[in-house]
């Protein structure tokens, strides 16, 4: 059965464990609880302890509900894991192409639209996109995993800003599959949109609206004029929205022109911000033997940081660090790093890009959703053959003195270390904006010129 709207389904809500902290006492509590329990077994017998029994039922339900719920939890973080994985992935394959440019892009938003489109794929197609994910999106455990990744990333306890929404825009007189919607909603909590695509402008114009509202107006025109034609039948969108202030400002008055040496050799002046503090940093050596600093900048809630890294030779590219970055390599920097005073110099930047992630997806694995010919998407439709036309993310970032705007729709060089303590970002550098509890990447580049 196929209908064009739907307005059924149910909202599931779960708490858990709110950190790995949380979870890992949850079983030395468990085993408390049982010491507890040992101890007393005869107290049980005698007469005047029916209190003492009372509060350890108590506490043991307490125990086992906690227990229970971190369940999902340990299932959030693999899920996590696995989708950052595959956006960096992404992410790589997008330098490629790139290797002297700005990029700033958001691995949780290409993971977000890809998981929709997933969802509607079905034979080869959807196998390819599972393969490459390494997850299947249809899977209960997974939907419920990613309710919870979003709800911790956008939590009000986080302190900082981030808000995320995804978008399916349909053709107002396409037929959806009832299933898809169902699973779609049960997913993201959202019902498709209609809009009529043979009206361009009007389309084009709804869909920028949807994404200016949801990126408080720093992304205004997404989708341009040649994107959607009257042969457009749906577009999936996701938008994110970040702003974090820093947990330690950088003062105004410390900011002054420097000069930033870029990958070619020459260089340009421009306004780098300084403060000396205690920052999470250390050294590490690439596979080929190469060392580099990372650094990391707190924002003001904790949950949320970015990590700065650059290679300490001018001399060497800094595809020697993008083309090694993964999750593992980040969770590393961040098991390793130590608290240590350091004077900390940082350009101002503000970077904005457009990603074709056609090619990346291709080389990836995944080439059949682009072929009109095999491409096979009956679970979102059994009524038209489809295919994806085009797949791009729009992002932008700010970092200045306060902190760190940024949004998307789908940092440093340690120079001549003139002084043991001074850490110079003056050259091409990479960021990650990092959710710390769960270990989503929210936002990550490379800045070749600030």
């Amino acid at each position: 059965m196929y209908t064009k709207a739907w307005s059924g389904g149910y909202v599931h809500t779960c708490t858990g464990v709110q950190s790995t902290e949380a979870w890992s006492s949850c079983s030395q509590t468990v085993q408390h609880i049982w010491n507890i329990c040992t101890e007393h077994r005869k107290q049980d017998q005698e007469p005047g302890t029916s209190r003492m029994k009372l509060s350890l039922f108590t506490l043991a339900s307490l125990a086992f509900c906690l227990f229970v719920d971190a369940s999902l939890p340990t299932e959030g973080f693999g899920v996590a894991e696995l989708s950052t994985d595959f956006g960096m992935r992404v992410f790589r394959e997008i330098i490629k192409s790139s290797r002297d440019g700005n990029v700033v892009f958001s691995p949780s938003g290409v993971s977000s639209v890809l998981a929709m489109i997933q969802m509607g794929a079905s034979g080869k197609t959807r196998q390819q996109i599972q393969d490459a994910m390494k997850y299947s999106i249809t899977e209960r455990r997974v939907s419920k995993a990613l309710r919870w990744l979003r709800k911790e990333i956008t939590g009000s306890w986080n302190l900082d800003v981030v808000n995320t929404a995804d978008a399916l825009f349909v053709q107002r007189d396409m037929e959806l599959s009832t299933g898809f919607m169902k699973t779609f909603f049960r997913a993201f909590h959202q019902l498709a949109k209609q809009v009529d695509f043979t009206n361009e402008a009007q389309a084009r114009d709804i869909i920028n609206d949807w994404v200016k509202i949801h990126t408080e107006g720093m992304i205004t025109d997404f989708l341009a004029p040649d994107t959607v034609n009257k042969l457009t039948r749906l577009v999936l969108v996701n938008a994110i929205y970040f702003k974090g202030m820093w947990k330690l400002p950088f003062p105004e008055k410390a900011t002054r022109e420097r000069l930033f040496h870029k990958s070619d050799g020459s260089t340009i002046s421009v306004p780098m911000m300084a403060q000396s503090a205690k920052f999470n940093y250390s050294e590490f050596l690439t596979p080929d033997g190469e060392y580099y600093d990372v650094i990391e900048l707190p924002y003001h809630g904790e949950a949320i940081s970015m990590l700065i890294a650059a290679p300490y030779e001018k001399t060497v590219p800094l595809t020697a660090l993008t083309d090694i970055l993964d999750v593992k390599l980040i969770a590393h920097w961040k098991n390793t790093m130590k608290k240590v005073t350091r004077l900390l110099v940082l350009p101002k930047f503000s970077l904005e890009s457009e990603c074709d992630l056609k090619t990346p997806l291709i080389n990836l694995g995944m080439p059949d959703m682009f072929d009109g010919t095999v491409a096979d998407f009956t679970n979102l439709s059994g009524a038209e053959s489809l295919h994806v036309s085009k797949a791009l993310q729009k992002v932008k970032i700010e970092v200045n003195e306060s902190g760190t705007k940024a949004s998307a729709a789908t940092a440093a060089v340690f120079f001549g270390r003139l002084a043991p303590l001074e850490v110079v970002m003056d050259r091409p550098f990479l960021f990650v904006v990092r959710h710390n509890p769960t270990g989503a990447v929210l936002f990550m580049g490379q800045v070749m010129e600030p």
